[in-house]
């Protein structure tokens, strides 16, 4: 099935892969409210979609993103107080969506990512880049703060590194990007697709319970809100799951798990 929007594109498969594609190129996919509004659709879908196992998250074109869309930008110049909250809250709450989708999300990256495009990245379990792939905070530049992306990107590069790539908007490499933990796998390329089904493969091994509870309780344990029973609580309710029983039952009878594709 495949759903066309005006600024991103959505595939899902039989498999239950589901492909989002921005779709803005002669914008280099540049976020605007349009693309803000479209993404926080197709988040609320995925959650919500039971048949979905997978998200992967790539871009038309030789840019994956330059940020936040400038003539979208340049309208809160003249907007009121009320507008320029709202605006900044859309974006803040989508970004908030692919955070906590209870799927495995993997990001495809081959080209240069700015600003609020980073941000997104940053909100992906897994981010497989090629070496065209560059990463900059480049908010500063235009008298502006990476405000609503800095939860996301601190939480997946530390405050230290937050620091050092934002204040003077450096332009993170992707060797540097690989080794702060922005990037998860650098691949040539035409390996790229190849990285990103393998990745696809072993999600679709794993019981989608037991990942959107971990997603769950991974971010708990992140925010420091967690309770150190709650671990014990996680692990106990997996091993009373369908899933748990199932799957601890298909390892001893040495066969596949009912979700194992």
């Amino acid at each position: 099935m495949i759903q066309s929007f005006e600024t991103i594109q959505l595939e899902i498969d039989e498999h239950g892969v589901a492909k989002l594609v921005l779709n803005r190129p002669e914008k280099s996919n540049a976020l605007n409210a349009t693309m803000i509004h479209e993404l926080t659709e197709a988040a609320l879908r995925l959650a919500n979609d039971a048949s979905v196992r997978v998200v992967v998250l790539s871009a038309r074109g030789t840019n994956f993103s330059a940020g936040g869309d400038l003539a979208w930008m340049r309208e809160q110049l003249t907007a009121d107080r009320a507008t320029r909250i709202s605006q900044a809250s859309k974006f803040s709450t989508m970004l908030q969506l692919f955070d906590n989708l209870p799927k495995l999300t993997i990001a495809a990256v081959e080209g240069p990512a700015f600003g609020g495009g980073v941000g997104l990245i940053s909100t992906c379990d897994i981010v497989l880049a090629t070496p065209l792939a560059s990463f900059t905070l480049s908010e500063n530049r235009l008298g502006i703060i990476p405000a609503t992306i800095a939860p996301f990107v601190i939480s997946r590069i530390g405050v230290a590194n937050m620091r050092r790539f934002a204040l003077n908007a450096n332009p993170i490499i992707v060797g540097e990007a690989l080794s702060i933990g922005l990037v998860s796998e650098v691949h040539n390329p035409q390996l790229l697709d190849e990285a990103v089904e393998q990745q696809i493969k072993l999600a679709l091994a794993c019981a989608p319970g037991a990942v959107a509870d971990a997603k769950k309780l991974f971010s708990k344990i992140a925010s420091g809100s967690a309770r150190l029973g709650e671990t014990v609580e996680a692990l106990a309710g997996r091993w009373e799951s369908a899933e748990g029983l199932q799957g601890i039952e298909a390892f001893f009878e040495k066969r596949k798990p009912p979700w194992a594709k």
